[in-house]
C-alpha cells in the first residue's frame, strides 16, 4: 500500500522558484546597490533576474580612503577583498589610479581593470614640437610644452568615451590640456601648441566630445586617427556656444563674493550646463581670506541650432542631478524619491576658499524653491571630515557595469 500523503506536510516552495518577472518587479523597487547585490547572491535564478534591464540604482558615494556609502543606508562599507583607497578621479563606474608606471581604471563592482599610459608618456602633435622661447617681458600663451615637465601633473577629469577612446584633462592647478588615448596604449596624444585653458568639465554627448571652459564657452573636440599608429588624436577644437565669462565681483555692501564652478550633464536627451555660485565671505587683512557659504545653482540647456545657452527652471520631477567630479542625471520616480533637485558635494580639488565647518556632507539644492538643505531624503546622516583629500568624495554609478 502506498504511504498516505498530507498536503500540509509538503515542503514549502523554494524562494528560487519565484517567477523571473516577479523577481524583476522586486528589484525595480530597490534603490540601493547593496540590496540588489544581496538579492543577486541568493541563487542563480535571482542572479539571472538581476542581469536583466533595470532602472539604475542610486549612485554610491565614494571616499578616497576606500569606504563607500550606498543610500539610503548611512553605514559605510568596503568592497570585500580589495583596497580602493587613493583614487584621484572617477568616471562612471571606474575609479582612476595614476601611478608612475601607468594609470589604472578599476571597477569595484566587477573587479575589471583597464590600463592607461603614464602621464610621462605623451606623444606630441606635431612630433617635432619644442618649447617656445620668448623675452621675459613678452606674454605668451601657456601650452603643453610649458607645463609638461611639472612634477605636479594630475588628471582632473577623465571620460571613457568608448572602448577605443579615453579623454582626460591633464595639468596642474587650474591649467590643463586635453589628452587622449586608447585603453592599453603606450602613450597619450596631445596637441603641443594648443593654449592650455581653465577647463571646467567635459562630456561625451551624442557621439561627440564636448568641453566647457571657465568663460562658459562650449567647445567641440574633433578627433581623428593617427595614420601611422591608428591612435586617436585631437584634430581641432572649435567653439559651438560662446558663453558669458561671469567674472567674480566683490560686493562691498556685505563683503561677499561668488566663486564659480561649471558642470556638464546630459539629461533627457539634452546637454545641460550647471552654473554653481559659491558665495564666499571676505575676511582677513585686506580681504585676503574667503570663507565658503551657500551655493546657488542655475541650469542652462545647450541650443545648438542658435549657438546659445537657454536658461531652464526645472530638470523634471523625475530627475535628480548628481554633481561632482563625475556628474549624471538619474531618474528617481520609481523609488518614491522626489526629483527636480541637485545633489552636490564639496568636491573642489584646489579650493580658493576655506570652510567654517570641519565636516562635509551631501547637500541638496531645490530648484523649485532655490534653497539648499544639508540633510536629504536619500542621504541623511552621511558626513565626513574635511582635510587632506578626504573632502574629495565622488559619485560612483553602478549602472555602467
Amino acid at each position: 500500500m502506498a504511504p498516505e500523503t498530507h498536503p500540509h506536510l509538503q515542503p514549502p516552495p523554494s524562494w528560487s522558484a519565484i517567477p523571473q518577472d516577479l523577481a524583476v518587479l522586486v528589484l525595480r523597487l530597490l534603490p540601493a546597490y547593496v540590496d540588489r547585490a544581496c538579492f543577486a547572491a541568493v541563487c542563480p535564478q535571482w542572479r539571472a533576474a538581476a542581469r536583466l534591464p533595470l532602472p539604475p540604482p542610486l549612485p554610491l558615494l565614494a571616499l578616497p580612503n576606500g569606504t563607500f556609502y550606498s543610500p539610503p543606508y548611512t553605514k559605510p562599507f568596503r568592497f570585500p577583498g580589495c583596497g580602493f583607497a587613493g583614487y584621484q578621479s572617477v568616471c562612471g563606474n571606474w575609479l582612476v589610479f595614476p601611478r608612475d608606471d601607468g594609470c589604472f581604471l578599476v571597477d569595484p563592482f566587477s573587479r575589471a581593470t583597464v590600463t592607461l599610459p603614464a602621464l610621462s608618456c605623451v606623444r606630441l602633435r606635431p612630433p617635432n614640437a619644442v618649447a617656445e622661447r620668448t623675452d621675459s617681458d613678452k606674454a605668451v600663451d601657456v601650452t603643453w610644452m610649458h607645463i609638461r615637465g611639472s612634477n605636479n601633473l594630475h588628471i582632473s577629469k577623465l571620460i571613457v568615451c568608448s572602448p577605443n577612446l579615453v579623454a582626460a584633462f591633464v595639468g596642474f592647478r587650474d591649467t590643463t590640456q586635453i589628452l587622449m588615448c586608447q585603453p592599453g596604449a603606450l602613450s597619450w596624444s596631445v596637441r603641443a601648441y594648443d593654449r592650455c585653458k581653465t577647463f571646467e568639465d567635459m562630456a561625451f554627448y551624442q557621439g561627440k566630445l564636448y568641453a566647457i571652459a571657465d568663460n562658459e564657452n562650449l567647445l567641440v573636440v574633433n578627433i581623428s586617427e593617427d595614420h601611422k599608429t591608428g591612435d586617436p588624436q585631437v584634430s581641432k577644437i572649435g567653439t559651438v556656444i560662446k558663453g558669458d565669462p561671469w567674472y567674480s565681483v566683490l560686493y562691498e555692501d556685505d563683503d561677499t563674493t561668488p566663486m564659480k564652478k561649471l558642470y556638464l550633464v546630459e539629461s533627457c536627451g539634452a546637454l545641460l550646463m550647471v552654473r554653481r555660485a559659491i558665495w564666499c565671505r571676505v575676511t582677513g587683512e585686506s580681504g585676503s581670506k574667503l570663507v565658503a557659504g551657500q551655493s546657488v545653482f542655475e541650469v542652462f540647456k545647450a541650443d545648438f541650432e542658435h549657438s546659445r545657452w537657454d536658461k531652464v527652471t526645472t530638470v523634471g520631477d523625475d530627475q535628480v542631478l548628481f554633481l561632482g567630479r563625475c556628474s549624471r542625471a538619474v531618474s528617481v520616480s520609481q523609488y518614491d524619491f522626489p526629483g527636480d533637485k541637485i545633489l552636490f558635494l564639496d568636491d573642489d580639488e584646489l579650493d580658493d576658499y576655506d570652510y567654517e565647518d570641519e565636516n562635509s556632507c551631501v547637500s541638496t539644492y531645490h530648484l523649485r524653491f532655490h534653497c539648499v538643505t544639508c540633510v536629504t531624503s536619500g542621504y541623511p546622516g552621511i558626513y565626513w571630515k574635511r582635510g587632506g583629500d578626504m573632502h574629495l568624495a565622488a559619485w560612483l554609478f553602478p549602472q555602467d557595469r
